[in-house]
């Protein structure tokens, strides 16, 4: 069959010739206006219009157990576009789900199942977080690298124990959205075939018709990325869209983009088709005409006639049924191939192999040191062997991150199928392979590792530079959001990376990242505090972690003259210093500038200062302890304060109070080289030093007056 063949039903709409289809799909029409009515919010357009896709995919394709949403073989779903989520709410109800029709009238109230925009966590059988137009798209391309990278390592012959699709609907915002071409384009290149996305497409957005902004040929957009293309003329005929997923499940090694030609808000007689169905309740009065052009009573709202649940009713019986069929798999499974079997349930568990630490070391004191981008790269080839679900890579940069896995072999469509390529991880081109080559793509990057996450049994970790978080700072936040164990690797941290100059230089991302409520962010001082940070994002199921590097070498720290650096732990601790009877300052630092601290303590003690020295590798860490661990660390009796690190100032001022002061950056970087960048903005011993007199003077000034 070509590509972008057209599938009819038979005569007119299947409607006609099915009632019953089209009772079912109305009353999901009914529950979204309702609920949207009831709210006085919400988006009614798209559940109108795209009710019929819905219905087919979800009652005859969609692999599901109500009764188990997490079920681990199960197929995926990601309604990318999530303004319809009223779509979603109504067929989890109709399936069984544990959704109830009170929850549905308490669409977008506090404290309800049925937010806004749905958000995984908060609703059974909602499997990501989407709403910000794009996100979802990526994430269903994670979730089918997920499938096909497990199955191609753990599937043997006669025993498929993975092997379900990823299914989405995509709106016009969706593909307009740059994320989702960086992720198609992936996708096409992995040659994922069980990824089928529908495309819900009405032409009309929330301001107007896509005319306005978006009339190029996606179909051939999306030929050109190595997708396959079908096209359904009219949303409404089942018959046709039954046909058309099928004929998009038979394609292997290709995704699928199935367009579907709908109309926004069907059946309202003043606003089908218009921009005012998309985002605003259709009224009262538009409701009653509505049901009325629909066939529909009126009166009760939220009506559900009873052959509409028997029909979707099927869906639990059938969800039982493949779910223990897949139980019985596994279990047969387990029995002839015991130690792939041993492996995968640990993964899918999410549980940590016993001794997965055991080959870290520790490393020894180095005047010299190395760099943190290189302890990391060293901790993370040393764990890789034993945490077979440590997944990920880079945007096109793992010789400056050091994120590759030298024996994990590159994820990639087997060799042959997309032309000869050099492979980086020993010439393995196989889905099995545990380094993705995300190409410069740091948007796709993140919200592919989401989806990864999302479907469970990985552990995904995605690097770039840290000026180039700002890149993926969207899935970021939706990750932390989310809970998920996402782990980014972001190096080359401060204007120390030099001559690459300003555009490169991060400085307010810092700060940035640390304002996201949920993300773990540690900036770790030296080698050891690396190991110890890999520990804590490796520990860490329910959250997303940034580790912070430096680009430049670091002394590593003698842990015989200082503190252990399991401290890191705790997000601050002392590293060293006198008593608290003895401390004139406390020198607060992170990363690079602890070791400057250090130098700048020696400096101060043969001027008579005793000083104090935290390592703060992790403000939330630290904020998350105890009031009588924070005051032991930073003593309320000991005002004089002063905070070191190359980056932004915001966020400091909460540590060293009133009193304290702050050695940061206020303006961006420079181009030269990093020696010089440093003495420039004041990050030298003597800078230190004559900073903290000054702020001991001061307070001294103060406090006689």
């Amino acid at each position: 069959m070509e590509d972008n063949a057209q599938f009819r039903g038979p005569g007119q709409s299947a409607l006609a010739d099915s009632p019953i289809d089209s009772l079912c799909i109305n009353t999901i029409r009914c529950l979204s206006i309702d609920a949207v009515q009831k709210a006085n919010s919400g988006h009614p357009g798209m559940p109108m219009g795209a009710a019929a896709m819905g219905y087919v995919l979800w009652t005859r394709f969609l692999s599901h157990s109500p009764a188990n949403p997490r079920w681990f073989n199960r197929d995926r779903f990601v309604l990318s576009a999530g303004h319809g989520s009223m779509l979603l709410y109504s067929l989890l109800h109709l399936c069984g789900y544990d959704l109830s029709l009170d929850d549905i009238r308490q669409f977008r109230q506090w404290g309800s199942k049925t937010p806004g925009h749905p958000e995984f966590g908060f609703t059974p059988g909602v499997d990501t977080t989407t709403g910000p137009l794009g996100q979802g798209f990526g994430n269903g391309v994670g979730m089918a690298i997920a499938e096909a990278h497990l199955a191609a390592r753990f599937n043997r012959p006669d025993f498929p124990v993975i092997d379900h699709y990823t299914w989405g609907i995509v709106s016009d915002g969706d593909l307009m959205e740059g994320v989702a071409s960086e992720a198609a384009s992936l996708a096409g290149h992995l040659n994922l075939g069980k990824l089928i996305y529908l495309y819900d497409c009405n032409h009309v957005t929330l301001s107007g018709g896509t005319a306005l902004t978006y009339t190029e040929d996606w179909i051939e957009r999306f030929q050109s990325y190595g997708w396959q293309t079908w096209y359904v003329d009219d949303g409404n005929d089942v018959a046709a869209l039954a046909t058309a997923l099928a004929a998009a499940q038979l394609e292997k090694s290709r995704p699928s983009l199935i367009t579907i030609r709908t109309h926004i808000g069907y059946g309202s007689p003043h606003k089908q088709d218009t921009f005012e169905a998309h985002g605003s309740p259709l009224g009262e009065d538009e409701v009653r005409l509505t049901k009325e052009n629909l066939g529909w009573p009126v009166d009760p709202l939220f009506y559900i006639p009873e052959e509409v649940r028997t029909v979707f009713g099927k869906c639990v019986p059938r969800g039982a049924e493949a779910e223990s069929a897949w139980n019985e798999l596994l279990a047969a499974y387990a029995k002839k191939y015991p130690e792939s079997y041993r492996e995968l349930a640990g993964m899918i568990a999410g549980t940590l192999p016993e001794g997965w630490d055991r080959d870290i070391g520790e490393f020894p004191p180095d005047g010299k040191g190395m760099a943190t981008r290189v302890a990391s790269g060293k901790v993370l080839r040393a764990v890789a062997p034993r945490i077979g679900a440590l997944i990920g890579g880079s945007c096109d940069l793992d010789p400056s991150t050091f994120t590759m896995l030298p024996e994990g072999g590159d994820c990639e469509a087997a060799e042959g199928e997309t032309g000869d390529r050099q492979g980086s991880a020993g010439g393995d081109w196989s889905l099995a392979g545990r380094n993705i080559h995300y190409g410069v793509r740091e948007h796709a990057m993140g919200a592919i590792s989401n989806g990864l996450a999302l479907h469970g049994g990985l552990i995904p970790f995605a690097s770039t530079f840290l000026i180039f978080s700002d890149y993926m700072r969207p899935p970021i936040r939706l990750a932390a959001i989310m809970r998920q164990q996402v782990i980014y690797v972001f190096t080359h941290d401060s204007i120390a990376l030099g001559e690459d100059g300003t555009t490169h230089q991060p400085v307010e991302q810092l700060a940035g990242l640390r304002a996201m409520p949920r993300l773990q962010v540690i900036r770790p001082a030296d080698a050891n505090e690396t190991a110890v940070a890999w520990h804590v994002a490796l520990e860490t199921r329910d959250a997303p972690t940034a580790l912070i590097l430096s680009r430049q070498n670091l002394p590593t720290l003698d842990r015989n003259r200082y503190a252990p650096a399991a401290g890191l732990r705790r997000g601050a601790y002392v590293l060293s210093g006198p008593s608290v009877d003895a401390t004139d300052l406390i020198l607060i630092a992170t990363g690079s500038e602890v070791s400057l601290a250090v130098a700048a303590q020696d400096a101060l003690a043969a001027q008579g200062i005793g000083a104090r020295v935290v390592s703060m590798p992790s403000f939330d860490l630290f904020e998350r302890q105890d009031a009588a661990y924070r005051q032991e660390v930073l003593p309320p009796a000991l005002p004089a304060r002063l905070a070191i690190e190359a980056a932004s100032v915001q966020g400091w001022h909460a540590w060293v109070g009133d009193r304290g002061e702050v050695i940061g950056l206020t303006d961006f970087g420079a181009s030269a080289p990093a020696g010089v960048l440093l003495q420039k903005y004041g990050f030298t011993v003597g800078a230190v030093v004559e900073r903290a007199l000054s702020l001991l003077d001061r307070i001294r000034r103060q406090g006689s007056n």
